[in-house]
């Protein structure tokens, strides 16, 4: 049989599709295989993410220490996602050796910010070095280790100049406990994973309305992120945890972010279906204009992204 030009391409049609289906099915540390259905504006941000290589020596104790997780394997799950940028976290695993974060940072071409974990014997110098870079906050992770908490103050004072912010992430019941210290911080703050709201309790619980009010404030963001981590309902709907989301969502639109947690470090098997996480954005923030602000312009405004400057 001739092998017309009608055949050829629908030949290349074909190997095409089954290249783009090979690249989605083969995104390291995520399930799946489809790409969101949920529209995904340009210029958007998954604005939680982390790096791992064990080039890179693990800090003493490290609780978590995944296997290598590469800026070249995300990229992959960005293109399935549709997304154009990223926050890059140094992990608790490193310590405040920020070395993997500054290296991904140089290989982003402009489309990343990053989190650094610091502390109080940092210099000047290298903290301008930094913000060069395109470090936009430092982190304080109360769950696994890392800067001890005494430090808050001094290094929110230190990182005011450069207008850096401080990313915590800490129990529900903490953010209890730290509100008055947290609303009197002279930089804003980053709430990890909606705060660890405790489950069942949701909504209903004393971390939550703490939540609300340290948002209220207009000196605090919170990202919707990691929705795996308390849900006691699990996938794909995670409905507990969404009812935080979408009462985070209506409470203060103007101050919610999302974030993948990729390579979702603190789990051990099945992982997540990325695109099905993102998708759950379309019931915790309805509106089109919502979901445009929580992935485009809300990071615009916290990370400092100019449209510009995407590749």
């Amino acid at each position: 049989m001739p092998f017309s030009r009608r055949n050829f391409l629908q030949a290349g049609c074909a190997l095409g599709a089954y290249h783009a289906f090979s690249a989605f099915a083969q995104t390291p540390f995520s399930t799946g295989d489809e790409q969101p259905t949920l529209p995904i504006p340009p210029g958007s941000v998954d604005c939680h993410m982390h790096l791992y290589d064990d080039r890179y020596p693990a800090v003493a104790g490290a609780r978590l220490r995944p296997p290598n997780a590469s800026l070249a394997d995300y990229q992959r799950l960005q293109t399935r996602l549709g997304m154009q940028r990223m926050v890059i976290v140094t992990p608790s695993t490193y310590g405040t050796d920020n070395r993997l974060l500054l290296a991904g940072l140089r290989q982003s071409a402009g489309n990343a910010r990053g989190v650094a974990v610091i502390d109080t014997t940092i210099d000047d110098a290298r903290l301008e070095q930094m913000d060069r870079a395109g470090v936009r906050g430092i982190r304080f992770n109360l769950r696994t280790g890392g800067t001890p908490l005494a430090a808050l103050e001094t290094l929110a004072a230190r990182i005011a100049p450069l207008g850096w912010h401080i990313q915590l992430v800490a129990t529900g019941e903490a953010f209890i406990a730290l509100e008055q210290r947290l609303a009197a911080l002279p930089v804003p703050l980053v709430i990890d994973h909606m705060g660890h709201i405790p489950q069942p309790a949701g909504v209903n619980s004393a971390a939550f309305h703490t939540l609300l009010r340290l948002i209220a404030r207009g000196n605090s963001w919170i990202k919707l992120s990691g929705p795996y981590i308390t849900s006691r309902v699990g996938p794909p709907s995670y409905h507990d945890v969404g009812l935080v989301g979408a009462a985070l969502v209506q409470a203060n639109p103007q101050r919610v972010l999302w974030g993948s947690d990729w390579p979702h470090p603190t789990v051990k098997q099945h992982k997540p279906d990325d695109a099905a996480i993102l998708n759950l954005l379309a019931r915790w923030a309805p509106s089109s204009a919502e979901q445009e602000r929580i992935l485009r312009i809300n990071p615009r405004q916290l990370y400092g992204f100019d449209d510009g400057e995407q590749s």
